[in-house]
């Protein structure tokens, strides 16, 4: 498993360094010191191991995210909001691979699971990470409004890294307000007393 890891670690750095387009299999062997077989004893093409790096990411994000919720005492949508945005923006600024990568949009729309489209899968990881920590109840509703709420926050957050490499505070900012609002509103129409 370690020399899987270092694949994974080496992948990373390439995407940083060259890209997806210039990435291959030859290069990640080259980088990690193993034969290429050994890639392919695990990975059949570059498609394969960006996709378990963007595997290794979102479970990253969502140990990230549970211990960033469990930390705090969370009485309204707006600090669990900045705590998961906090995340990524910090894994986007700090991880290797992940502001080339994030979670494989640049691959594939289903990179992460062939049945799902990326923000889908995020959306419903993060739902089980909310409901887990906030001990409220499941429903379509929910699930519904988690989803929009990555949708709206990932194009948000797109724009404030298109020309800002640390992305633009002023739009993280506005992903953060927008996603808030929206996810206070949906609490307000469900009728729920929780602030959540």
């Amino acid at each position: 498993m370690v020399r899987v890891q270092r694949m994974l670690d080496c992948c990373a750095e390439l995407l940083d360094e060259v890209g997806y387009d210039n990435l291959s299999t030859t290069r990640i062997a080259e980088r990690a010191g193993v034969a290429i077989g050994s890639v392919y004893q695990f990975f059949p093409d570059k498609k394969a191991i960006t996709q378990a790096l963007g595997l290794r990411f979102l479970d990253q994000f969502g140990t990230r995210v549970t211990e960033r919720l469990a930390d705090v005492s969370f009485t309204h949508w707006t600090v669990a909001v900045d705590a998961i945005i906090d995340e990524y923006i910090d894994m986007h600024r700090n991880v290797p691979g992940f502001r080339s990568l994030h979670f494989g949009d640049i691959v594939d729309q289903r990179l992460l699971n062939g049945g799902s489209d990326n923000n889908r899968v995020i959306s419903e990881r993060l739902r089980k990470i909310i409901v887990s920590s906030a001990e409220i109840s499941d429903d379509e509703g929910l699930d519904r409004a988690i989803h929009v709420s990555v949708e709206a926050a990932d194009a948000v957050l797109k724009l404030a890294f298109r020309g800002n490499p640390e992305g633009d505070p002023d739009l993280i900012h506005e992903a953060k307000r927008l996603v808030s609002g929206y996810l206070s509103q949906f609490s307000e129409q469900e009728g729920s007393d929780h602030p959540w």
